[in-house]
């Protein structure tokens, strides 16, 4: 989608358990002309981001049966989608605010709010992401593009197998912090690792790729803890 106009149509995922709320967020942004989906709770709302493609979600902190945190960090960290989200709550600490953010929201709306104003941030959020659709991670001379998945090092692309690549994009978010074993079995197989076997696999072959063929190795295990990604001297 296109949607940089302030005037052309957007099509957005409301995730709010307050029908009362939904309604006015809907019967606002539909007299705006915008498309909108509706889902009560957090994973009504994760299938939907998940199987569909929306320009934005508007999504509630407490919601039924999975949290807002909990779908926005499910949807960044293992679906690796990066749809613009702007978070409401009706609590406004800066802890509250933080939180949010470390889940990976774009941007915070504290209860109660104007619809005007939500409209605003709406659009300013699609046309920051509009006007850079490539999110690049970049550790030493090692890119990734987070939209094409396209690795390079030393300018010269890397080929990945998926898992390799979820990996890697742990790490390099995490730089220059270690990411301990179990968060990354976490973040790959959720609550049911096939077994340390199978993690030690795959960094040997993400090793073998990204390090071997180049003068310095970035991939570093940290023994008894995890891994992490950097020069050697960053240890």
């Amino acid at each position: 989608m296109n949607a940089l106009q302030d005037n052309q149509a957007l099509r957005i995922l409301v995730v709010e358990d307050h029908q009362d709320l939904a309604e006015n967020i809907g019967d606002y942004l539909e007299g705006q002309g915008h498309v909108l989906d509706f889902a009560l709770d957090g994973i009504g709302g994760l299938h939907l981001a998940l199987t569909e493609d929306y320009d934005v979600i508007v999504l509630d902190v407490m919601l039924p049966v999975m949290d807002g945190l909990t779908l926005c960090r499910k949807l960044r960290e293992e679906a690796e989608k990066y749809t613009p989200v702007l978070m409401l709550t009706a609590r406004d600490t800066l802890l509250d605010k933080l939180s949010g953010f470390d889940a990976g929201t774009d941007d915070y709306l504290v209860k109660p709010f104007a619809l005007e104003e939500l409209s605003a941030r709406l659009h300013a959020l699609v046309k920051r992401t509009v006007q850079n659709p490539q999110t690049l991670l970049r550790v030493d001379d090692i890119v990734i593009n987070t939209g094409t998945m396209i690795v390079r090092r030393e300018g010269q692309p890397i080929e990945l197998n998926r898992v390799c690549l979820k990996i890697l994009v742990r790490l390099m978010k995490a730089h220059p912090n270690v990411v301990l074993r179990r968060d990354l079995e976490h973040a790959l197989w959720g609550d049911m690792p096939p077994g340390s076997d199978s993690l030690r696999s795959h960094i040997y072959t993400l090793r073998r790729k990204i390090d071997k063929p180049f003068s310095h190795p970035l991939l570093h295990t940290v023994h008894g803890i995890g891994f992490k990604i950097g020069k050697a001297d960053d240890l």
